[in-house]
């Protein structure tokens, strides 16, 4: 039988998680105390509180949903959609698939719009797409591609999802933490996230937060909500004012986000954003020295996901298991169409550094030179 105590540490550089501040894993073992409990119920208040300003949002449906960020996903989608809806969702990675998935289980009319994996939509094609198939109640995009590396564009995106009188759900699962996510500012309606990339917590929660205007839309639905334990109509009493009991939150991975939060905040969003670019900058210049080329288009590439295509002739899933058992260093696979091809390289959080980034570029070289 397996041993926790036997567990060896790693170097987390993959699309997630990312290593955790011992700051973080010190709150996650301080006493557990119930869920409706006074001093837990502050922690969940100052929770909120740094969300909003992680998120740049004034948005008070704003709280940490109990699961993944996947789970984050299926609460957005299953809030704002009603059997029957109409949803538009942009493709062009796994999570866009995912997303399409989601929709589709919630009950809603999905179309597509797609391009290559590696590149980014213009809101030109968002809009023609919204005339062609037209009107939706919510269109979605993912901010941070994990599958592919490509940053999209949203303040383009946003205005004219808005002009066409629809919501707008992004994906800042990768995102959030490791550079701009402007809530207000880009006229985002519902939004969700991860613990575990740039917050730097163990997976275990889902940061999401909703508008005004997604707020009237839960408030008028004429169906109950898919998901009794994701329907934000019954969680935010339990995080707001009235603290009606829903589920059991699960309460020291609360405490973690609590100190992660408050690490972000620490460091300032600005530096916070500057420190991830420089260190895929430095990452980027090593890769391209070894001749190793990145999948998204240069011109929106993610700072903390760097996915790039593996050498001709090398079999990439070898060199990854050299990097973990020789070094101790995790990188992530490639996904979807690129499954068996590619690297995705991680600089999220904590593990984005200058230490990280030399480790995995004098790793690889060594591997790569022995294949």
């Amino acid at each position: 039988m397996a041993d926790t105590k036997d567990i060896k540490p790693r170097t987390l550089m993959g699309p997630g998680p990312s290593d955790v501040n011992p700051r973080v894993l010190e709150a996650m073992a301080r006493p557990t105390i119930g869920h409706l409990d006074g001093q837990f119920l502050e922690i969940l208040n100052d929770i909120r509180d740094m969300l909003q300003a992680i998120f740049q949002t004034k948005n008070k449906l704003t709280l940490a949903v109990s699961g993944t960020g996947s789970a984050g996903m299926e609460t957005c989608v299953v809030n704002l959609i009603e059997p029957g809806d109409k949803m538009l969702v942009c493709v062009n990675g796994v999570f866009g698939k995912r997303m399409t998935d989601v929709a589709e289980r919630a009950g809603a009319e999905v179309a597509t719009i797609d391009v290559p994996w590696g590149r980014v939509f213009t809101a030109e094609q968002v809009e023609r797409a919204m005339k062609r198939s037209g009107p939706f109640k919510v269109v979605g995009i993912v901010h941070a591609e994990t599958s592919t590396g490509a940053a999209q564009p949203i303040e383009p995106i946003s205005r004219v999802v808005h002009e066409a009188g629809a919501l707008l759900l992004v994906d800042t699962v990768t995102s959030l933490g490791g550079m701009e996510v402007d809530v207000d500012g880009w006229q985002i309606d519902a939004c969700y996230s991860g613990t575990q990339k740039c917050l730097s917590c163990p997976p275990g929660l889902a940061p999401v937060s909703f508008s005004s205007a997604a707020e009237e839309v839960l408030s008028n639905r004429k169906t109950k909500v898919r998901s009794w334990y994701l329907d934000m109509n019954m969680v935010r009493k339990y995080w707001g004012s009235e603290r009606l009991y829903h589920h059991t939150a699960p309460i020291n991975m609360n405490y973690a986000l609590h100190e992660a939060l408050r690490i972000v905040l620490e460091e300032g969003l600005e530096p916070r954003w500057k420190r991830h670019l420089a260190q895929h900058r430095a990452l980027k210049a090593g890769l391209e020295e070894m001749g190793i080329s990145y999948i998204a288009d240069p011109a929106h590439q993610l700072p903390m996901l760097n996915a790039v295509m593996a050498p001709d002739g090398v079999d990439e899933a070898v060199v990854r298991k050299r990097l973990l058992s020789d070094y101790a260093i995790e990188i992530g696979g490639g996904l979807g169409d690129f499954k068996g091809k590619a690297w995705r390289i991680g600089l999220m959080g904590e593990s984005a550094t200058e230490r990280h980034v030399n480790a995995v570029l004098t790793a690889l070289k060594e591997v790569l030179a022995q294949t």
